[in-house]
C-alpha cells in the first residue's frame, strides 16, 4: 500500500490524483485516525482469519469487482463506489489479485489515497471513504 495526500483536481477518480510534491502517509499516521493496515503472505486465509477472530467480525463476503465479476450490476455499481458513504460497522478489505484505490478523510479534513495491491489488507473503522 501506499498512501498519499490527493491532489483534489476534479478530473477521473481512477486516475493516480497524486499532488506535487508527493506527501507520503505513514501506516502509523493512518492508525491515528482509523485505517489499520496489514501486508500479507502466501497464507493470508489463515491471518485474515485471525484478524478477525482478534476483532470479532462475525460476517465476510468477497467481491469481484470487475465487469465480469459484477456483470450487468457492474455501472452501477461503480457509481455507488465514486461516492462518500460512511458504514456504521468496521470494514475489513483484502486485495487477492488487482490494484485499486480508497480515498478516506484525515483529522483535518484532507482526502488521503490509499493505493492498495495485491496482498495489502486495511480495515477502516467508522471514517469516511470513497472507493475506486
Amino acid at each position: 500500500m501506499r498512501a498519499y495526500y490527493y491532489d483534489n483536481k476534479e478530473t477521473d477518480p481512477r486516475e493516480p490524483h497524486e499532488q506535487t510534491p508527493l506527501t507520503l502517509v505513514t501506516p502509523e499516521e493512518l492508525a491515528n485516525f482509523g485505517i489499520l493496515y496489514w501486508q500479507l503472505g502466501d497464507d493470508y486465509l489463515s491471518q485474515i482469519d485471525k484478524i478477525c477472530e482478534e476483532r470479532h467480525y462475525k460476517n465476510r463476503d468477497e467481491l469481484t469487482c470487475s465487469r465480469e465479476g459484477l456483470g450487468a450490476a457492474y455501472e452501477s455499481k461503480i457509481k455507488t463506489f465514486f461516492e462518500e458513504h460512511l458504514h456504521e460497522d468496521e470494514e475489513i478489505r483484502y486485495v487477492v489479485e488487482g490494484t485499486g484505490y480508497f480515498d478516506v478523510r484525515d483529522r483535518a479534513d484532507r482526502w488521503i489515497r490509499l493505493a492498495v495491491s495485491k496482498g495489502d489488507l486495511i480495515v477502516l473503522v467508522r471514517i469516511a471513504y470513497v472507493i475506486y
